[in-house]
């Protein structure tokens, strides 16, 4: 096994390594092909385990990402498809289907292309529960909700086991070419004779809480098969398609190439080793990237950006010009909105495939060997701990690194000009064998190589309860930490926010949506505990039969959130903190009545210091030096001016503060577009919680979205911090795909996408990228 494989679970522990995967690119009808299946084990039982990585997003009803399928006769009992489908649902939906019916369409969307998903199906039509025929799991969960649910008659067969059955990987069993799939496998296991559960293959990780790979110790039966895709000495059935499981049924390849070069299938991107490819979810122009997103897909004023973004170290990949280019341009660029091209604004740099120049702001800052010519690859060593960037032509330096002068997150970028058609490269980030040696001490874009974070599991510092009121006294006790802020919101009722932290103490309750002071309530929360908390039986708090969601934080250097009070004096000055880091998010309460939640966020306007928001009110941005006096936070201290709200003479003060930690925490902004096909926003990370606001004009009261109340996408939020409102799941106000590196707006209403309207958002996360499977 490659040493770049030798990496170990969060926790230490030795881990299960899938060393490959097979590429299926749809442009070339990729597919793997089994005939002449004979008698099963058992036709009526079985189960099918992949590890998957989307490619080319599944966008129109008639759209199919086949994974795998069976046929011997035009029936359900002699046709069956597992596959991520549009055709039903509206969004890529998982499905098993038959030939007439559609048995189970999930109710999610699954159209992350950022990491890999594990999709267990498991089908018993002995089994006397019909709905227990077939099952879906997910990444080790079950799936419970479904747009389309049918169940197969009892002890009825099934198509993708029967005798003579065609069995295909990434095509419609009977090889209609219009349904291939896009995208990677990896470690697929098929169990004729059981249906298993998701712990015969994969295993939560302690330290992550996330859901791994683990090696298939049991028995396959007759027609049960194994590919682990090792073997790229030939596209043949006994190499790439070679059955592991000791049957050798074995599978033969179609469209797939184990040549070296831009067209090599066998890859190093597995769910232990995930690496970067272009994200179709963060694109300029309407470009639409191709080849399990290795090719950009761009054309005229078109551009992409890469699913790995970074901070710190130094890396290294290459792009190939498959067709010659007039305008083609390769470059590095932040998240902030894409120019025309790369290089025409100080947010990113560029270098042009015909004049050799590498521009940024629109200017030229050197001028290299041109590349404009078929199989050119072109090197990037990207050193963030130095701030430069260094560009190779077939493997000769152009130059000395360069500073590139850019702030932020740096991602890896492409676009093309205008009148020019539309040329055809390739990325590798170090998915396959590099054409050049990289220079010494630079790396492959992936997620053994990316910095281990400080939080390796974000319920250790922020968490989401749900929770149904009792009435009467009741503990939560399910938390991974003593929490030191817990805020309370009814679901299913119109009733104030409660917020209680434990520097105020118990039974001192504040409201988020109103500018009531600081109440004593001797029934609301009345302890914390080392594992969460205990509420009486006040009834904004504990109604009963009336649900609640319950958000909890951590205070503490490590997580970057530290709770201060404080006497205010009227005059300018200083405040002390314990982040030990510049606060990018802050809230301060006085805590008598009549008085707002005045919010300072990093991003809320291009001086921050120079204004407010209101946490509990629906306005964007309003200047007043008074609040900050005009001075923005240090690492040490925040300041706050002669207003009343923030440092009235002898009032008493609450503020909350938080520091940006990378991987946990993300405190930005984003410019809305007024589309479905909204911004994709990087964090990082998957995220748990996620608060958004209109920055600049009177609009939603900061709406809150979490994945306890939404296990699925597309997430739809429901509560707002400045409203008292029970939750809307209105389809017009449905808004995020939460994602295992950002998240993605997936609707054009104005509270959240108003075109040309800057978003600040604060997010905290499930788990960081390094870790974390998509969703």
């Amino acid at each position: 096994m490659s040493a770049i494989h030798q990496v170990l679970l969060a926790g230490g522990a030795a881990a299960y390594q899938v060393p490959y995967s097979l590429r299926f690119r749809y442009s070339n009808n990729a597919s793997l092909s089994r005939t002449g299946v004979v008698s099963p084990t058992n036709d009526k039982v079985f189960t099918w385990s992949g590890w998957v990585k989307l490619g080319l997003p599944v966008t129109s009803a008639l759209d199919y990402g086949e994974l795998f399928s069976g046929y011997t006769a035009s029936s359900d009992a002699g046709f069956g498809k597992i596959r991520v489908s549009n055709s039903v649902s509206g969004v890529p939906s998982i499905s098993v289907s038959g030939w007439a019916t559609n048995y189970k369409i999930t109710s999610a969307a699954f159209r992350d292309p950022s990491a890999w998903y594990h999709i267990v199906v498991a089908i018993d039509t002995t089994n006397a529960t019909a709905g227990d025929r077939i099952k879906i799991y997910v990444n080790g969960t079950q799936v419970t909700s479904f747009v389309t649910s049918n169940n197969p008659t009892l002890n009825q067969t099934m198509g993708m086991n029967n005798a003579s059955t065609a069995q295909r990987l990434g095509l419609d069993a009977p090889a209609s070419s219009a349904y291939h799939y896009d995208g990677y496998m990896a470690e697929v296991n098929f169990i004729d004779g059981q249906a298993l559960t998701p712990s015969s293959f994969g295993q939560t990780d302690s330290a992550t809480g996330v859901w791994v790979p683990k090696k298939y110790s049991g028995t396959y039966g007759t027609n049960g098969f194994y590919l682990k895709f090792a073997d790229a000495s030939a596209a043949t059935a006994t190499a790439i398609g070679k059955d592991s499981s000791g049957n050798a049924n074995n599978f033969t390849p179609s469209g797939i190439s184990v040549t070296s070069g831009v067209t090599f299938d066998q890859m190093l991107d597995t769910p232990t080793l995930n690496y970067a490819v272009w994200n179709p979810l963060d694109t300029r122009g309407g470009a639409v990237p191709t080849n399990a997103n290795m090719n950009p897909g761009v054309g005229n004023s078109q551009g992409v950006r890469g699913t790995f973004g970074v901070t710190s170290g130094k890396w290294y990949w290459e792009h190939t010009l498959v067709t010659a280019s007039l305008d083609y341009v390769v470059g590095i660029g932040n998240q902030n909105p894409f120019g025309i091209y790369l290089g025409s604004n100080t947010d990113s740099v560029g270098y042009f495939s015909a004049s050799g120049e590498v521009r940024r702001n629109a200017s030229a800052i050197a001028t290299y060997g041109t590349w404009n010519t078929s199989g050119k690859v072109v090197g990037f060593a990207l050193d963030q701990d130095a701030g430069t960037l260094q560009i190779y032509v077939d493997g000769v330096s152009q130059g000395s690194a360069f500073s590139h002068s850019l702030t932020g997150t740096i991602f890896p970028m492409i676009n093309f000009g205008t009148g020019y058609g539309t040329p055809v490269g390739a990325i590798n980030f170090g998915q396959r064998a590099f054409s050049y040696t990289p220079p010494s001490g630079f790396k492959a874009l992936n997620t053994a190589n990316l910095p281990t974070p400080s939080i390796k599991k974000g319920s250790l510092y922020m968490d989401a309860t749900l929770r149904t009121g009792t009435g009467a006294t009741a503990s939560v006790s399910s938390l991974s930490f003593a929490p030191d802020l817990v805020w309370i919101k009814s679901r299913s009722a119109a009733t104030d926010h409660g917020l209680y932290d434990a520097v105020r103490g118990v039974q001192k309750q504040l409201e988020s949506n109103t500018t009531t002071g600081e109440t004593t309530e001797t029934t609301g929360l009345t302890a914390f505990n080392s594992n969460g908390y205990t509420v009486g039986a006040l009834a904004q708090l504990n109604t009963s039969a009336a649900t609640y969601v319950d958000w909890a934080w951590k205070e503490g250097v490590t997580p970057g959130f530290d709770i201060v009070t404080y006497t205010g004096n009227g005059t300018n000055r200083t405040i002390s903190h314990a982040l030990g880091a510049v606060p990018k998010f802050m809230v301060v309460k006085r805590l008598d009545t009549g008085n707002g939640w005045v919010s300072y966020h990093a991003s809320q306007n291009a001086s921050p210091a120079t204004g407010y928001m209101y946490l509990n009110s629906t306005a964007g941005f309003a200047a007043a030096s008074t609040m900050w006096n005009n001075t923005a936070p240090t690492s040490s201290v925040f300041s706050v001016g002669t207003n009343s709200e923030t440092n009235g003479n002898t009032f008493s003060f609450v503020g909350y503060l938080w520091s940006e930690i990378e991987g946990f925490s993300k405190f930005g902004s984003y410019t809305g577009n007024a589309s479905a096909d909204g911004p994709f926003v990087w964090c990082g990370f998957r995220p748990r919680w996620i608060m958004i606001k209109d920055a600049t004009a009177a609009n939603l009261g900061w709406r809150i979205y979490d994945t306890v109340r939404e296990t699925f996408n597309v997430m739809g939020g429901g509560l707002e911090a400045a409203d008292a409102a029970a939750e809307n799941y209105a389809t017009s106000v449905r808004g995020i795909d939460v994602l295992s590196n950002g998240f993605k707006i997936r609707v054009s209403a104005s509270g959240v996408n108003g075109s040309g309207t800057v978003f600040v958002f604060a997010a905290f996360a499930e788990n960081p990228f390094k870790y974390a499977r998509a969703r």
